[in-house]
């Protein structure tokens, strides 16, 4: 190895790099941490009606598929701190511009563009974990903060909606923005492939990678559905914005449960048995949302929802990652959860009806289920051919 690899190598592992990329990470799918409060405040505090809410967020869903699927293009071409730079910039301007966007149409527009700024963010960032000397150890980190995000905002937002509407959490997140151009210097110009040494892995045929994928895409379709109108569904429930706020809060370190969870049992019990266990109680959980009465019970459904939802989410991403040595799945897979966080909220904006959730509930508890199936059958291929080797 020479002495520019060894430095490589070095810098891979290196804790500053780790947190640098943890604070990028996590700025990247900010609106996607705090969607439903997004959509609380489009409806109470804009004037947009619920159905145009979720329209605005299925935008921004859609624009972090573009910034996914522009990334397979960019990222061997172009020094990857511009990336993270010219990103960063997009994403400070519209959420600032945002602030005076009135009409569903032009905020859509900004929207997208902040959805592409942060796809190509969050996309990066995990192009850097998967190529650390302890990825999943990093991807777990990498989750863990987002919840972390999530759990320490929530229980603002009615402070912020208070002050300022729309403004209030738009400034927000733009001074959470300036705080990612502190840490781009450290971040890489651009990996080698051959700095990277895969394990684990194994060649499937492009038929099961290919249900694989699809059922990444159908897993985060159901989910971002649900995810996009989780406040309201309480707001409407009779729970107090405080109250689904706190509640919502709470949740995150269920799902940080639910991560280590995944990270510390691994591969133990088995991949299969614990992610396909994982999706049946999200599906569960939706399913429960239907008969939520007060508070306390929110909370639960909420928090285990948020547990089986980021215990599957780690099992799904390994599994991507152990069906081809090339890594390339892993890149298919990432742009099919974009594409299925942009899906779920035009899927719930077509079904919704004014009060009512509960035809996205029972249609997204269904679709989880199918999810089970599309996966099972990669995995248990996979099984057989690492018995081989």
């Amino acid at each position: 190895m020479s002495q520019t690899d060894m430095q490589t190598a070095q810098h891979l592992g290196s804790v500053k790099l780790l947190v640098a990329t943890l604070v990028v990470h996590t700025i990247g799918p900010q609106m996607v941490l705090v969607l439903p409060g997004f959509v609380q405040a489009l409806v109470e505090y804009a004037g947009f009606s619920e159905g145009s809410a979720g329209f605005v967020a299925s935008a921004e869903m859609f624009g972090m598929m573009a910034g996914a699927a522009l990334l397979m293009v960019l990222m061997s071409k172009i020094n990857w701190r511009i990336l993270f730079y010219g990103a960063l910039t997009i994403l400070l301007v519209t959420n600032i511009a945002s602030i005076f966007s009135y009409d569903q149409w032009s905020m859509m527009i900004l929207r997208f563009c902040a959805g592409t700024a942060g796809g190509l963010l969050v996309s990066l960032s995990y192009t850097v974990f998967g190529m650390t000397d302890r990825p999943d150890r990093n991807f777990a980190l990498g989750i863990f903060f987002v919840l972390l995000y999530g759990a320490v905002v929530y229980p603002f937002l009615p402070t912020l909606f208070a002050w300022g509407g729309l403004m209030g959490l738009m400034i927000f997140m733009a001074a959470c923005t300036v705080l990612g151009f502190f840490f781009v210097h450290i971040l890489p110009t651009k990996i080698k492939e051959s700095d990277v040494a895969s394990t684990g892995s194994t060649n499937l045929d492009w038929g099961r990678r290919a249900l694989a994928i699809l059922a990444m895409l159908i897993f985060f379709a159901a989910n971002f559905a649900v995810w996009t109108y989780l406040f309201r569904i309480g707001v409407v429930g009779g729970i107090s914005e405080q109250d689904v706020a706190e509640g919502l809060s709470i949740s995150q370190f269920f799902g940080m449960a639910g991560a280590f969870a995944c990270a510390a049992a691994g591969t133990r019990f088995g991949r299969s048995r614990m992610l396909i266990l994982a999706i049946i109680g999200c599906s569960a959980m939706v399913y429960a949302l239907l008969g939520i009465k007060d508070a306390f019970m929110y909370l639960l459904i909420v928090g285990f929802y948020q547990f089986f939802w980021n215990m599957a989410h780690p099992y799904l991403l390994a599994a991507m990652a152990s069906f081809d040595a090339s890594g390339r799945t892993v890149v298919y897979a990432t742009f099919a959860q974009f594409l299925g966080i942009a899906v779920g909220p035009t899927i719930a904006a077509l079904f919704v009806i004014e009060g009512d959730f509960g035809t996205i509930l029972m249609l997204s508890s269904g679709l989880l289920l199918v999810t089970t199936v599309c996966i099972f059958i990669p995995l248990r291929k996979w099984k057989q051919l690492m018995k081989l080797t």
